[in-house]
């Protein structure tokens, strides 16, 4: 079985959600929000932002983990802040061991979806259709068990040798 720890990055807000995954089974273990207060200076949110992952993969112990990759938005500026975010979010994973891999945020919808343009509310009704155990408060939640469930797909031959060992 792998337990899988699907981000979706945000400087604002970061949704993370978690799947466990066995025999091409899919089951809801956990969802957050983390939202650190936009007064606060950069360095100090995403410290929030590592210390509020770094406490997900404590109590829920994942053994893989997936991250939305960065779009490219028109104000260049919300590009690299929302970079500084993935790359703190990036650190702390990996710094805790676990293998982490990227995937496009249409890919992502594609997977979940079959649409790699999809709504948001979309992507969240196709989470809880595939999981209807699944419990989840924002949007941004669901994207992330969008991306464990991405993970699923696009890894599996890497999940199959996890749940082997």
């Amino acid at each position: 079985m792998a337990r899988i720890l699907g981000i979706d990055p945000g400087l604002v807000k970061t949704g993370w959600g978690i799947i466990d995954y066995s025999e091409s089974r899919m089951r809801f273990v956990a969802s957050g929000l983390i939202k650190p207060d936009s007064s606060l200076p950069l360095a100090s949110r995403l410290v929030l932002l590592s210390a509020g992952i770094k406490a997900a993969i404590d109590e829920f112990q994942p053994t893989d983990a997936a991250i939305e990759e960065t779009f490219v938005n028109k104000n260049a500026m919300s590009s690299l802040k929302l970079g500084h975010a993935r790359g703190a979010l990036m650190l702390t994973v990996c710094l805790a061991g676990i293998n982490l891999s990227e995937y496009a945020a249409t890919l992502v919808k594609k997977s979940v979806t079959g649409v790699g343009r999809a709504e948001k509310n979309q992507v969240g009704m196709m989470v809880k259709q595939l999981m209807p155990l699944a419990k989840f408060n924002s949007e941004d939640e669901a994207d992330a068990l969008a991306v464990a469930i991405c993970h699923t797909s696009h890894a599996k031959s890497y999940l199959k040798q996890t749940a082997t060992v």
